[in-house]
């Protein structure tokens, strides 16, 4: 499968724990994993990213709340997509439009980062490249981003 992160390659273990026993998730796309992704490999898409949500089904799952594991993240995420797929998803719940200044230190902040990012779960619907328009469905929470051999760059 040709799942790309966007930033870090070394994401693809973040994905493994967000699909397998990390207890911070379960087995479906959390917008954690939508910030990752990229369709940068479609021919003639130079950056793919971010992709767009178009999602049908949204699951909320509360997780336990682990600031030290949110300040460490918080690098790592391009909030502006964060923000576009959580609104995106019908689940902004008064995330702020840019990220505050105080982002590491703000426990009230950090909540609602944690519910955008580990409790909204996108089971049904589709992620969409915004440069070619290519639509990658999700069903049972599962991003499809197999592209057909013609499509590969």
């Amino acid at each position: 499968m040709l799942v790309l992160f966007r930033r870090f390659p070394t994401l693809h273990l973040l994905f493994l724990q967000t699909t397998s026993a990390c207890p911070y998730t379960s087995r479906t796309m959390k917008l954690l994993t939508h910030n990752m992704l990229t369709s940068k490999a479609i021919k003639g898409v130079q950056e793919g990213y971010p992709l767009r949500v178009k999602a049908e089904t949204v699951e909320i799952r509360e997780s336990e709340f682990n600031k030290d594991f949110l300040v460490r993240l918080l690098p790592k995420i391009h909030y502006d997509a964060l923000y576009a797929a959580a609104k995106d998803a019908g689940h902004l719940d008064e995330l702020p439009g840019t990220l505050p200044e105080d982002a590491a230190s703000s426990e009230e902040f950090l909540k609602k980062l944690h519910h955008a990012l580990l409790e909204v779960e996108v089971i049904t619907g589709e992620l969409i490249c915004p440069e070619s328009g290519r639509s990658f469905p999700v069903q049972n929470g599962i991003p499809n981003m197999l592209l057909k051999p013609e499509e590969i760059g």
